[in-house]
């Protein structure tokens, strides 16, 4: 699987007939689109839009100060796991105000990736729980935003994760890191369904 995934910026030839959805998910600016742009293999879309001071009434930036852009849909990527299969990447919008978003998106999701930053770790908690609603599987990975790592158990007992629920640690602007991150989320869902009838063909919004 590494090695289908780190050949991913050739461009997906015409058979290709298996499209795989991932979700990735998490709270207000932790890293979502940068990792979705980072591990695309086309450019990707974007519905970003300038944050303003108005927005500042609505949500809280007081942990992304920096922040000058915000999604308030989703992103889009794809990344090619060979020649007929093909991962769809959609990052959901983070503020509270666009939640409203997620369950829509998260039909006909195979897997899903929460993404967290260990600073503003209850940000997580929405993610999970309609991750764990909807019954979507998925895997939680800290994203790198220079402080001190924690240890997993710290963040596992933070988060009360399952412990069937891999954790990883990454950097979103890293493509190799995020790849890493796909390749996670791919095999805990090829172990998860080793066994068991394959997962329906996907329907996408």
């Amino acid at each position: 699987m590494d090695s289908a995934i780190s050949d991913a910026r050739t461009p997906l030839g015409a058979s290709a007939d298996n499209g795989l959805k991932i979700v990735v998910v998490g709270g207000f600016g932790v890293g979502k689109t940068t990792l979705v742009r980072s591990v695309s293999e086309i450019r990707p879309l974007n519905t970003e839009e300038t944050m303003t001071q108005a927005g500042e009434t609505v949500d809280d930036i007081s942990e992304v100060r920096g922040k000058t852009a915000t999604t308030v849909a989703f992103d889009f990527g794809r990344i090619s796991l060979d020649a007929r299969n093909v991962l769809y990447l959609f990052g959901a919008p983070g503020q509270e105000r666009f939640w409203f978003l997620w369950d829509r998106l998260f039909s006909g999701t195979l897997g899903a990736v929460v993404l967290v930053d260990t600073r503003r770790i209850d940000d997580s908690w929405y993610a999970i729980d309609r991750l764990e609603h909807h019954g979507t599987p998925f895997i939680v990975a800290c994203n790198d935003f220079g402080g001190p790592r924690h240890r997993p158990e710290a963040v596992r007992e933070a988060l009360d994760l399952n412990p069937g629920v891999p954790l990883v640690f990454c950097d979103a602007r890293s493509r190799e890191s995020s790849k890493q991150v796909l390749i996670a989320l791919v095999e805990h869902l090829s172990a998860r369904y080793a066994g068991h009838a394959a997962p329906p063909r996907q329907e996408f919004v």
